[in-house]
């Protein structure tokens, strides 16, 4: 019995903290900490959970082709396990530096109209197309 009552209250005190716990989580209102919102500036369609977005992951940009407006905002997340960059070729109308494994960074498209190829410097046949348009 002695063994059982202590469970009991073990329980009831696990039980007790539920409400704390659950509070500290609302009140961060974004759920995953501050940093995302210091990397999307929040005026940027990226920071609602737009399309302005760039993945890499699996040696690969995610989408290969993304279409946005004349000096958007776009959000890149290197979700893989080595650096890369996200760097236009020719001109160079943006270059993000290396991105490490995990990290979030954003460059602001071209205000010109126009189709701009990129790669990644670090992997050269890592291909992708940004269309400002």
């Amino acid at each position: 019995m002695r063994g059982l009552g202590a469970l009991s209250l073990g329980v009831l005190g696990a039980v007790s903290l539920l409400p704390a716990l659950a509070g500290c989580s609302d009140s961060n209102s974004g759920g995953s900490g501050a940093t995302p919102s210091a990397s999307a500036p929040a005026s940027s369609p990226a920071a609602g959970g737009g399309a302005d977005r760039i993945d890499i992951k699996d040696f690969a940009f995610g989408p290969a082709a993304l279409t946005v407006k004349p000096g958007a905002v776009v959000t890149v997340t290197n979700s893989d396990s080595t650096t890369h960059t996200v760097t236009a070729t020719g001109a160079k109308a943006f270059d993000t530096g290396d991105i490490a494994p995990g990290k979030t960074v954003t460059f602001t498209a071209p205000s010109k109209a126009g189709s701009y190829p990129y790669t990644c410097t670090i992997h050269p046949f890592m291909k992708a197309n940004l269309t400002v348009g």
